[in-house]
């Protein structure tokens, strides 16, 4: 899988506005090949896969985070892997930063 700098640019620029709107480290976001990071109150891991995981391609978090995508319409479509009670960003978006 390649990377585009842009595309890592824009991913990263949002995902740290996500951890300001959303500190802590219950949920993990993760943005192959991007970007990883922890967010969201909540009981935080220290060891193995965390309890709260979600997991997109680029484009889809990018359209996200513009409010191009809704959460519920990319969670139909199957665009989001989220598993835990707390795997959902919905309350967080979109972000607000245009990438």
């Amino acid at each position: 899988m390649t990377r585009d700098p842009e595309v890592m640019q824009q991913v990263k620029a949002t995902l740290a506005e996500l951890v300001k709107r959303a500190p802590g480290r219950a949920i993990e976001v993760r943005i192959p090949p991007y970007a990883a990071i922890q967010c969201g109150e909540g009981p935080t891991h220290t060891r193995g896969t965390p309890p709260n995981v979600i997991e997109m391609n680029a484009d889809t978090w990018l359209a996200l985070a513009t409010g191009k995508l809704k959460w519920s319409e990319a969670m139909d479509r199957g665009a989001i892997c989220a598993s835990g009670a707390r795997a959902d960003l919905s309350e967080y978006l979109p972000i607000g930063v245009q990438p």
